[in-house]
């Protein structure tokens, strides 16, 4: 398995590259290498880049795309630990950070990953290859723990018909047997809209690869290695990532709405680290014409002001 130069699609590339209003010479961090879609933009408008990705195939990849550019450091590592791993290599400050969060299309589409329903595949779903993988979980958890993971990182609001299933039917080994489950749960025709499983499938997905969690460290770390003026680009792709972006953002702008009587207004924080963000950016017709996977993408910028990063 590797991955291809041709095999992804960046979503909303033209806006991040305008949102990081990148100037050559800068240092900026593409924090989701997955083909170097992003990080090969970067690249051509002069800047250095260092990349992370917690996939061995998508640095192995691009250690074979960009062979010999000296201006790429990959970094096998989650975003999460940008921090540490930059400051080990002496690379902080930056001048932009950039996020595309969730699954790759690269993964998606390998059967052998596990991630997707579209083609039966073992059930894993792990981005790093390692640690617990989705049959783990599913086959040796609670009921009522699959079924809280179901309803908060998939909003299944059947989650716990969902999780009674799973567990009658376990042992679990393929993503065909999961999505068939899911489905006999819920009722499923050929002609719906959306495939009932598509919800599992997420939540799924985000518990074993800790989804959420790395979001909000790795925000909090960006935070702390963009230099005052430097720019932070994060792309979405469902409710859950956008809102936790969006609340970071407005929290460390200083643009939390105001209190009332009902809501009384929080205690002063420090000093805002960022600058109110530009508004949200969605991708227009003709990018989902050409990439259907992008309908549900948001991009949200905003720039690092002066003042030091949050201690949370």
């Amino acid at each position: 398995m590797s991955y291809t130069s041709d095999s992804h699609v960046p979503v909303l590339l033209d806006e991040v590259v305008d949102g990081l209003a990148i100037v050559p010479g800068e240092r900026h961090v593409d924090a989701t290498f997955g083909a170097g879609g992003y990080t090969n933009a970067i690249l051509e408008r002069g800047a250095e880049v260092a990349a992370f990705d917690r996939d061995p195939l998508a640095i192995g990849g691009g250690l074979h795309r960009f062979a010999g550019n000296d201006r790429l450091i990959l970094i096998e590592a989650p975003f999460s630990a940008m921090e540490g791993e930059l400051e080990r290599r002496g690379l902080v400050p930056v001048d932009g950070v950039t996020m595309d969060i969730g699954v790759s299309s690269m993964q998606i589409d390998q059967a052998e990953r596990g991630f997707s329903f579209q083609a039966d595949g073992p059930l894993d779903m792990r981005m790093s290859g390692s640690g617990m993988s989705a049959a783990d979980f599913l086959n040796e958890a609670e009921e009522g723990e699959i079924a809280d993971v179901l309803y908060q990182y998939g909003e299944e609001p059947r989650s716990r018909r969902v999780a009674s299933a799973i567990v009658r039917a376990r042992p679990l080994t393929t993503t065909g047997q999961l999505a068939n489950v899911v489905r006999k749960a819920l009722g499923y025709k050929p002609h719906d809209k959306k495939d009932p499983a598509t919800r599992t499938f997420q939540a799924v997905r985000i518990h074993v690869n800790r989804e959420l969690d790395e979001l909000a460290e790795g925000l909090a770390a960006a935070e702390r290695v963009l230099k005052p003026g430097g720019r932070l680009a994060v792309v979405t792709f469902h409710s859950l990532e956008d809102r936790l972006v969006k609340r970071f953002l407005r929290e460390r702008s200083g643009s939390e709405p105001a209190g009332s009587r009902h809501r009384p207004a929080a205690a002063a924080k420090a000093a805002p680290s960022f600058d109110p963000p530009a508004k949200a950016v969605r991708p227009g017709e003709a990018e989902i014409a050409r990439n259907p996977r992008a309908r549900s993408a948001t991009l949200r910028v905003a720039r690092r002001t002066d003042a030091a990063p949050w201690d949370l």
